[in-house]
């Protein structure tokens, strides 16, 4: 069935209607600088088509929930336990209704923690309750970062995977990603690459106007149009809105956020004994001075500690042989190669470094650097994540020889970061003839208990062109690299972690 639905008006003055279905499939992307009209925007969109479809909305600023007045959305707060986000929002899609996740008043990594549970748990929702979603994130930029930032690492990498979720798997799941940004510059280029219609809103910055006209297929001199549009104007393009680019102004809305524009106004008269008025200290101000202040050090990123550590490091060893003496001779560099191989597999070979961040075992990495007197960093964070996932695939010599093995490690730099370890030892089962990893061992090597979540990669890596996933007359299952012309073994992927073969590391 094909509902249309009325945004507002085009240049020609004709009505710019959106196709409700073809968006479910095809989903959105808004981008405007602060100002633009962008949540306005939003705000038609849900109104328009709060009849139609469920919807749910990540509301960083707690600016959506008046629609729930005129239009019945659940509002539900974020600050909650991990768990009741999870039951609230399977409850959301197993009752079909609309909702409102207002993260109003959280620090930005609980921001961003809330949102990537319940974005998740949408997603994993059983396959009954697969009904069709609009799911609205505004302030897009904020949970799929295009860089690291001041956040905690694990916050930043579940909302990014959630976000990224959402916009590359959701369809199958009847989730439609409607995402809206400030910046393009500043989103993450695998999450807005997904989006197949596009609202451009004002912007100012000649990286996003250029981002702007890549993903409308414009002339980068005609980007300088961007900068001339008034506020609630977009030019829109998009299977659910126009073939071509398409100038269009929103129309008005019926409910109103909570927060505007500043507005002019004149001040109050002031009184005679103004000074006296602001200057005499109240009971108050003396019950305030009493509370300690609190002393909230600014947040570093984790690259940062790294590379102060790693400095100071290389400062210790720079101290002369004659000024500490009895210290071993510093290590070649082929006696620091074998100690790099020898440490990872002593981190991979404890069962328990799978669910510690690679951040923390790049740090107990450095630490037994130190140990060692080796100066500064023997691996960078990026060669570091890479070599430990070669080391959990825990591949031998005439493996890691073989034209098939080098053809992996290159497919494995075009996976995610947190992905390679997965796929290179999926690579490596198919190349030595193992059985398929199960479920839980995928889960395992990615550092979740999540049966569930490591079935998504095995879909995400075919969704890719990496492999592809087939059974056996048994069930049992297969997964094959067509890349270099190998295979697994057939592998129960129910079998418990404990129960499947595997080869010591130290061998």
């Amino acid at each position: 069935m094909q509902v249309d639905i009325d945004m507002g008006t085009t240049s020609a003055g004709k009505a710019a209607t959106l196709d409700i279905e073809e968006l479910l499939a095809t989903r959105l992307l808004v981008q405007g600088n602060s100002g633009s009209g962008k949540s306005h925007l939003l705000r038609r969109l849900l109104e328009q088509s709060a009849k139609w479809v469920q919807q749910v909305v990540i509301d960083p600023e707690g600016d959506f929930v008046t629609l729930a007045d005129a239009f019945g959305h659940v509002v539900v707060d974020a600050d909650r336990s991990e768990g009741e986000l999870i039951g609230v929002a399977n409850r959301i899609r197993q009752h079909r209704v609309s909702c409102i996740l207002t993260l109003e008043g959280l620090e930005i990594d609980d921001q961003m923690r809330a949102a990537a549970t319940f974005l998740n748990a949408l997603f994993d929702a059983e396959r009954d309750f697969w009904f069709p979603v609009l799911v609205v994130v505004d302030e897009a930029q904020m949970f799929a970062p295009s860089a690291a930032g001041e956040v905690a690492e694990d916050a930043r990498r579940a909302a990014l995977g959630a976000m990224t979720n959402l916009m590359c798997r959701g369809r199958k799941r009847g989730l439609a990603g409607v995402i809206a940004t400030q910046r393009l510059a500043k989103l993450a280029k695998n999450v807005a690459a997904e989006a197949s219609n596009f609202l451009m809103g004002r912007t100012f910055l000649d990286i996003d106007m250029a981002r702007a006209a890549d993903l409308l297929g414009m002339d980068r001199r005609q980007a300088e149009q961007f900068r001339d549009l008034q506020r609630g104007s977009f030019v829109a393009l998009g299977p659910a809105l126009s073939r071509r680019p398409l100038n269009v102004t929103i129309g008005p809305v019926e409910t109103g956020a909570r927060s505007s524009s500043p507005k002019l106004m004149p001040l109050p008269d002031a009184p005679q004994d103004v000074e006296d008025l602001i200057l005499t200290p109240t009971a108050e101000d003396f019950a305030l001075a009493l509370a300690p202040k609190r002393n909230i050090p600014a947040p570093r990123a984790t690259a940062d500690i790294m590379d102060k550590l790693t400095r100071a490091a290389a400062q210790q060893e720079a101290v002369p042989e004659a000024e500490t003496p009895g210290r071993p001779a510093p290590l070649t560099e082929e006696e620091i190669e074998v100690w790099i191989a020898a440490t990872l597999a002593e981190i991979t070979a404890d069962p328990e470094s799978g669910f510690r961040s690679d951040a923390q075992l790049y740090q107990d990495f450095l630490m037994r650097g130190r140990m060692r007197r080796i100066a500064g960093a023997p691996l960078s964070m990026p060669d570091f994540r890479l070599r430990l996932a070669i080391a959990r695939a825990n591949v031998d010599a005439e493996t890691a020889a073989s034209e098939a093995w080098q053809t992996a490690l290159a497919l494995a730099r075009r996976v995610p970061e947190d992905l390679q370890g997965v796929f290179l030892m999926l690579a490596k089962a198919a190349i030595s003839g193992e059985s398929c990893p199960s479920d839980e061992t995928i889960a395992r090597a990615y550092g979740t208990h999540s049966r569930r979540r490591a079935r998504r990669f095995l879909d995400w890596f075919e969704e890719k062109g990496l492999v592809v996933q087939h059974t056996d007359h048994a069930g049992k299952r297969i997964v094959a690299f067509p890349d270099f012309d190998a295979q697994t073994a057939p592998g129960d992927p129910d079998a418990d972690w404990a129960e499947e073969p595997r080869v010591d590391a130290a061998e």
